[in-house]
């Protein structure tokens, strides 16, 4: 079993779930992603927008959790009324080539966090970097990484990340509707937060570097 992985990478395959496709290309993946840019922008930065549907910045987050957020659409495990029908237009090798793409780009900042008070960031600050142990809440950064830049493909990069798409991602955990997380880690954190603590860090990350300092 083990000589298959070694021939198809030989041969500039990869595999998944036994088939085999070509290695994931960003120049194939920009063209695929025409599908996405009018949500995610060209530059792959996204939306924030106040009160409505705010959607993220992909660029320059890691290719292999876009990729495993997007087969989570197509099975079903995660959920968008907006998402699944561009998902479900995707193959697997499209799905490899437009994660690759919008890893490619370089991170942009994120929005939302103008006119936020010095109370509420500060709140969200110790969220994010310490947690809050009187309420039995993780940080954000114990499995998001050091300045909340992200480790592989479980825990995304969320520094610098638009305000709104962080409120609207705590809120559905909470809620029990986005259930696609390990062990349920988010949402047994989430259901620990209040309204003004999902606010106040979602601002305070919006506020920082999208990229390591």
């Amino acid at each position: 079993m083990k000589k298959i992985p070694i021939l198809l990478a030989a041969l500039g395959l990869a595999s998944y779930s036994g088939l085999a496709f070509a290695e994931a290309d960003a120049e194939r993946g920009a063209a695929t992603a025409a599908i996405c840019m009018a949500c995610h922008q060209a530059d792959g930065s996204g939306m924030n927008i106040a009160g409505g549907e705010s959607w993220p910045r992909l660029a320059g987050l890691d290719a292999a959790y876009i990729s495993r957020q997007l087969h989570d659409y197509k099975s079903g495990a995660r959920s968008n009324a907006s998402m699944m029908p561009f998902v479900n237009m995707l193959n697997e090798q499209q799905i490899q080539d437009v994660a690759a793409y919008y890893a490619s780009l370089p991170a942009t900042q994120g929005k939302g966090s103008e006119g936020a008070d010095e109370a509420t960031l500060k709140r969200g600050q110790q969220l994010a970097e310490r947690g809050d142990w009187s309420d039995y809440i993780v940080s954000c950064k114990s499995c998001h990484g050091p300045d909340n830049q992200g480790a592989g493909d479980v825990f995304p990069g969320i520094s610098g990340q638009h305000a709104g798409y962080i409120k609207a991602q705590l809120q559905a955990w909470k809620a029990g509707a986005r259930k696609n997380d390990t062990q349920d880690l988010m949402g047994s954190i989430a259901r620990r937060m209040s309204e003004d603590d999902i606010h106040a860090v979602a601002v305070w990350l919006a506020s920082q570097n999208s990229v390591a300092k």
